[in-house]
């Protein structure tokens, strides 16, 4: 599938959830927190506590990368797909009005749903921007901490999402997402029904290519931790929908997709030694 076509599901897909907010006691078509085992019982309620309602009904991440990373006052943190933005308020409480919060997103709905709960969170270091993940709207080293949450997966061209994560990242600059990843082969047909049950559009990346992609893009000290693991029972009322033999398959689907955190480091700047070491 093109690059075009993808990101046109992705907004349809998303601006539907985001139109649906408030309208029935979910959030929308897909799963969104109402009790599946991937967007379930992802924050604490003494995180949640205090933002607005229709921030933490959106939450359709895999993971809390809030909870990854320690966050310190002052920084500049990047939210790669912020949709309604529960992760951008929960970092901009943590980096505090001397700190600075950007959420990306695609999506004009979720946009507009975003900046309406930075405005009932009263956050006034948070700044919503308009763009794609693999070309980010910020110039090169100006944020110190990129998190994302169940989005990349999303993304026909990861290698480009990751270098331009590298490239907006200060030096020292660290990057704690959360996303789904594959473990261990799948044959195809079998991992295209997973990709769908957890909600993926372009498809999910196997925990060791996650690696490779982060070294090759210039990260180090790339780390992909499974946390989450989903079970054959978790899908099996999807991947029976679908039309599979579940009990049949039961042994190539168990275990073999999880929610991950993955972690890595902008190497920090070489000290310049000489006459010619800059050149």
């Amino acid at each position: 599938m093109s690059t075009t076509r993808v990101q046109d599901a992705v907004r349809e897909k998303y601006g539907e959830i985001a139109r649906s907010v408030g309208a029935s006691g979910c959030c929308g078509p897909t799963a969104c927190g109402c009790g599946d085992p991937i967007t379930s019982n992802l924050y604490a309620s003494s995180e949640t506590e205090g933002l607005p309602a229709e921030a933490v009904a959106v939450s359709l991440g895999c993971g809390n990368p809030t909870a990854l990373i320690e966050l310190t006052p002052g920084e500049t943190v990047l939210d790669l797909g912020s949709g309604g933005g529960i992760d951008v308020l929960l970092s901009a409480k943590r980096v505090g009005p001397t700190g600075k919060v950007y959420g990306l997103d695609m999506t004009d709905d979720m946009l507009a749903l975003a900046r309406e709960n930075q405005r009932k969170a009263g956050a006034a270091n948070v700044e919503f921007l308009k763009g794609t993940i693999e070309a980010i709207p910020l110039p090169d080293q100006s944020v110190d901490v990129i998190i994302s949450n169940c989005v990349i997966n999303l993304s026909v061209d990861k290698d480009a999402v990751l270098r331009e994560a590298f490239r907006v990242l200060k030096p020292g600059g660290r990057f704690a997402v959360s996303d789904v990843v594959i473990r261990g082969e799948v044959a195809p047909e079998i991992r295209r029904s997973l990709e769908l049950w957890v909600g993926c559009v372009a498809g999910a990346l196997r925990d060791e290519e996650y690696v490779s992609k982060l070294r090759a893009a210039g990260f180090a000290d790339p780390t992909v931790e499974a946390w989450r693991v989903y079970r054959v029972e978790d899908a099996r009322a999807f991947l029976a929908g679908a039309g599979l033999d579940v009990d049949r398959i039961a042994a190539d689907v168990d275990g073999r997709i999880a929610s991950a955190f993955i972690r890595a480091r902008k190497p920090e700047a070489k000290t310049c030694c000489g006459p010619t070491c800059c050149s």
